[in-house]
């Protein structure tokens, strides 16, 4: 069987087996029923919700969702004075972060900035700004920064160079690819997270010089772009009185409108959106078991046939295998996304350019994206988060107790895994189902003619169905029991005679000769 069609037959396996098995804080949870039930009652409601969706709303009352609600700011003083204690609260609370990684415990579960950092921030400031919108443009640290050092010398950020046109948003792309990397990847202990932090306030500092802060903090400054992106989906919008910097109006929108108040207006946008989809799937799936056989029993096999090598020689070429896949990861999710786009584009026959295509639905995609985030993370959220009350009052860990929290302590959260399995599903169901009525009203701004609007819908729902599917299957898939695998060599007396030796409990995962099979 030629090595295309093993990979298909794998596929389809993997999507129809009936003994799925969830994976989620090393607990094994057996779905009550098979997982191809699960994935095509997911297909089923978006279908459902499709003609639903199609049938009641029209050009006309899809109009209505646009209307906002203005809410003045009641007193400039007041909120002046409010939004400069978060911009200084915002600025000590990332020189504490470097400062505690850096100075603090060794220990990452006792440290102050690898909980506030990954966390606090990454995980809890994200979710709330999908509730309360882009707070974080307003108390930006590495902003406020800039414009404290502008305001004592003023012209010191005047843009020394035009910032090229085609460059985008790449340097935020860049640096989401290496954010990722370090999360999945870098173990990076706290020390080496300080010194990051630190080299990462530098390179804004640096961006802002060169391009100025107003462009660099669009463009440049990942969780700047993230957050905005996120900050889409909250009824929440602010509108800022650019003379003072300070918002003169807060506007109340619908949930998820504000994802289609304007277009990407890149390529590189579309890109940073489908490596938001592409990263947590990555995420999901690198450590499960049938991903880490297609190293071991796929592409291990043949590497040793063609090269004589010591087992380490191959690990390392594992672990830049998967750095290569999680690079390659929102490509490959922009050749599915384009195709399906291309399909629109014959179905309707659009004299717009499969890229004017792609940009004008790139948001209709977040939805996904953040419930796929919030499904692979809010049990961490909900089980690490607590840490952070003792550490507040010892952030150095050198016996403070400057709040009289220190000596805090909570029993651990156990989550059950059938409700994390089921929360996971509704979650993952309700963003695509978002995503199909956005994409929808989308359409009909775009294609105003006839049916237009629904057969363009056709192929993004087919789209929809895919990723739906995909999230599903790999939140199902079981974890494997260690990304290094043992080639089975002969049996050493103990582990120390080989370092990533596997329990008997874990042979199964491990390659076996080719003559055993």
């Amino acid at each position: 069987m030629g090595r295309a069609a093993r990979g298909l037959a794998a596929s389809i396996l993997l999507l129809s087996s009936g003994a799925a098995v969830a994976h989620m804080m090393g607990v094994v949870y057996n779905l009550p029923i098979p997982f191809w039930m699960y994935a095509f009652s997911a297909s089923a409601a978006l279908a459902l919700s499709f003609l639903v969706v199609g049938y009641f709303v029209t050009a006309q009352n899809a109009a209505r969702n646009f209307r906002t609600i203005d809410l003045g700011i009641p007193d400039a003083r007041i909120c002046g004075a409010v939004l400069a204690a978060l911009r200084v609260s915002s600025v000590f609370a990332l020189l504490l972060t470097i400062l505690t990684g850096i100075f603090g415990p060794a220990n990452p579960f006792a440290n102050f900035s690898v909980t506030f950092f990954w966390i606090v921030f990454a995980l809890g400031f994200t979710y709330l700004t999908a509730l309360i919108g882009d707070v974080y443009a307003l108390i930006n640290p590495w902003r406020v920064i800039c414009d404290w050092i502008e305001r004592r010398n003023p012209g010191v950020f005047r843009p020394r160079f035009q910032y090229p046109r085609w460059l985008g948003y790449y340097p935020a792309l860049v640096l989401y690819l290496a954010f990722i990397w370090l999360e999945l990847f870098g173990q990076a202990p706290p020390r080496q997270l300080g010194l990051i932090l630190l080299a990462y306030s530098v390179i804004n500092v640096l961006g802002a010089g060169l391009f100025g802060p107003e462009l660099w903090f669009r463009q440049g400054e990942l969780f700047a772009v993230f957050l905005r992106l996120i900050g889409k989906i909250a009824p929440l919008d602010y509108r800022l009185d650019q003379a003072p910097g300070l918002p003169d109006r807060v506007q109340v929108r619908q949930p998820f409108i504000g994802l289609l108040q304007e277009p990407a207006d890149h390529f590189s946008l579309l890109l940073f959106v489908l490596f938001m989809l592409s990263s947590t799937a990555f995420d999901g799936v690198h450590e499960t078991r049938p991903w880490v056989l297609v190293f071991w029993k796929g592409i291990y096999p043949h590497l040793t046939a063609l090269i004589e090598r010591p087992y380490l020689f191959y690990v390392n070429i594992y672990y830049d295998w998967q750095w290569a896949m999680l690079f390659v990861s929102p490509f490959v999710y922009l050749a599915i996304y384009l195709l399906f786009v291309w399909v629109m584009k014959i179905v309707t026959g659009s004299a717009r350019t499969v890229r004017d295509l792609a940009l004008q639905f790139a948001f209709t995609l977040i939805p996904i994206a953040f419930v796929y985030n919030i499904t692979h993370y809010y049990t961490l959220l909900l089980t690490q988060a607590p840490a952070i009350v003792p550490m507040i009052s010892d952030p150095f860990g050198i016996g403070w107790d400057l709040f009289g929290t220190a000596k805090v302590y909570r029993a651990p959260i156990i989550l059950l895994a059938d409700r994390v399995w089921h929360t996971q599903v509704g979650l993952i169901l309700f963003g695509h189902i978002v995503s199909v009525y956005l994409a929808h009203v989308q359409a009909l701004k775009l294609f105003p003619r006839g049916r237009q609007g629904i057969w363009s819908q056709l192929p993004m729902l087919a789209l929809m169905m895919v990723l739906t599917t995909i999230g599903l299957r790999i939140l199902s898939l079981p974890i494997a029991a260690g990304q290094v695998q043992d080639p089975a060599p002969a049996v050493p007396t103990s582990s120390a005679d080989f370092p990533f030796m596997l329990t008997s409990a874990d042979s199964a995962l491990a390659p076996r000769d080719p003559d055993e099979n």
